[in-house]
């Protein structure tokens, strides 16, 4: 695909991932959204891509939503929710889509540049990044494009009430103290991490990384004990009965790399 806003290259089982847009702060545009949209979702058919590693071009990650390009979400009831929906439809496919997204954030992290650090399934933030819920501070409530589910779930209903009835900025060790975050790193040692944990993850067989993702997110909103343990048993068999627990197994006592087939 060709994109304006994003930039995307393939290396083996790795997608990197990029906003594009550094003269801006790659602040988001309806264009950036479209796009985004149509990336998370042709990953739910991209079987060879195994991992998503997401980051900044320039000297920020993402400064939330570009403001002179928001008028759409004053125009009445119906066109300002089609355009809120176009926003918010992004971070519900990050979720959906089957692979692990490794976020790696610096700089502004802010509004929804925020949501898309929490909408990844691992964050890793530079020394220098500044994160908060910044739409509460124009006029708008905290309640933004999935940031009310995902803080919350994260660092608990006390911190992400204080974060986003006031806006303020969380500092790096306090988001790591709270487990907002993996890890802190200086920038340049930010690519490093990320591909160090995308090494581990594609060690895992593809077939169970795939249901662990799913397992998590389904987990978190169980609303029983059963609940959880039934994916994760129904989990479990699938990868075994796949001949992967096997293989698993062999290359743990023969001390090899497993080889996994993904059909």
């Amino acid at each position: 695909m060709s994109f304006q806003t994003i930039k995307v290259k393939k290396e083996g089982s790795i997608d990197y991932l990029t906003l594009n847009r550094p003269d801006n702060l790659n602040t988001i545009t309806p264009e950036m959204c479209d796009e985004l949209q149509s990336y998370f979702a042709d990953l739910q058919v991209q079987h060879k891509t195994r991992v998503v590693i997401l980051n900044g071009e320039g000297r920020a990650f993402c400064a939330g939503y570009d403001l002179k390009s928001a008028e759409g979400v004053s125009q009445g009831p119906i066109i300002g929710l089609r355009f809120q929906k176009q926003v918010s439809e992004v971070y519900a496919r990050m979720r959906r889509c089957p692979q692990p997204i490794i976020c790696l954030a610096h700089g502004a992290a802010t509004g929804g540049g925020l949501a898309f650090a929490l909408a990844s399934d691992i964050r890793i933030i530079a020394d220098n990044t500044k994160l908060n819920v910044a739409v509460v501070k124009v006029g708008l409530t905290g309640c933004d494009v999935g940031i009310s589910y995902f803080l919350p779930r994260s660092v608990g209903q006390s911190v992400a009430a204080e974060l986003m009835m006031t806006g303020k900025f969380i500092e790096p060790q306090r988001a790591l103290t709270l487990g907002l975050v993996s890890a802190v790193v200086p920038y340049n040692a930010l690519l490093d991490e990320g591909n160090a944990i995308a090494s581990d993850m594609l060690a895992t067989s593809p077939l169970g990384l795939r249901l662990t993702k799913e397992g998590l997110n389904l987990s978190i909103d169980a609303n029983s004990l059963e609940a959880a343990i039934a994916f994760e048993d129904r989990g479990q068999i699938l990868c075994a009965s796949a001949g992967l627990f096997e293989e698993g197994i062999n290359a743990f006592f023969e001390k090899r790399k497993a080889d996994y087939d993904d059909g």
